[in-house]
């Protein structure tokens, strides 16, 4: 965003619940000398994305570049299918209620995650899964369109980049990272746990065990002198009666 309004362009934000988000960024491009706006509409909603064309219609007429960016399918509360209709459905939809609003010469971006683009080749997390399945999905549904674009002497290109940290996404992966690590890191620790207990019961016992070998080698030592005694004894014995 900064990039298009350092070059001078009329920055439109949309979002769909983080206003005070659009409005910050709104405010930064102002005091760069930027003309935005922010204006909000969910993209799954035909009547809210209308309504977002037409301010966007009476705010600037029309538009030279689209950039695609939305993005979801983690947050909790949404219906089973959520990923699949804002990540593919509404993207095609959103792009066929914004074509009045682009002209020859104008360029639609849509951005993606490596881990989406490559879905179909690179294995991805399984948090990320259905995601980057609707993602890919909605990348394919847009490319198929891309000769009524040509025709219309509008371009299209795909940006493929890692996650944007701070991004719902990114901070929902991060938690399920780092609980996976939390509980891997409990495991090891009870395990090493379990291992430093065993050793020193395995310890212990060797210990009674050199113990009790010990006192039975001491035990088998005095009989057998005691034996011997006896011996020298009863020799002793024998010679006196004999003499």
């Amino acid at each position: 965003m900064s990039y298009f309004a350092e070059a001078g362009a009329r920055v439109v934000i949309n979002f769909r619940n983080k206003e005070a988000r659009a409005l910050k960024l709104v405010a930064k491009l102002q005091d760069g000398g930027a003309e935005a706006i922010a204006i909000g509409a969910d993209l799954t909603d035909p009547d809210s994305v209308e309504s977002l064309v037409e301010q966007i219609r009476q705010a600037y007429g029309e538009l030279d570049i689209l950039v695609l960016n939305a993005s979801g399918g983690m947050e909790s509360g949404m219906t089973e299918d959520y990923a699949m209709r804002l990540n593919r459905d509404a993207q095609v939809e959103f792009l066929s209620a914004m074509m009045p609003l682009l002209h020859r010469g104008s360029r639609i971006v849509f951005v993606t995650s490596h881990q989406a683009h490559f879905i179909k080749t690179v294995e991805t997390m399984p948090e990320y899964l259905t995601v980057a399945l609707s993602k890919r999905a909605g990348e394919d549904a847009l490319r198929d369109i891309i000769p009524m674009l040509d025709d219309a002497g509008i371009g299209f290109v795909v940006v493929s980049g890692d996650m944007i940290e701070g991004t719902i996404t990114a901070t929902l992966l991060q938690r399920v990272d780092f609980t996976e690590h939390k509980v891997t890191d409990r495991m090891l620790a009870m395990e090493e746990r379990v291992n430093e207990q065993n050793g020193t019961k395995i310890a212990q016992l060797d210990a009674t065990i050199g113990r009790i070998g010990a006192g039975f080698d001491d035990a088998m030592a005095a009989l057998s002198q005691r034996m011997l005694d006896l011996e020298n004894k009863l020799f002793t014995t024998n010679d006196q009666l004999t003499a």
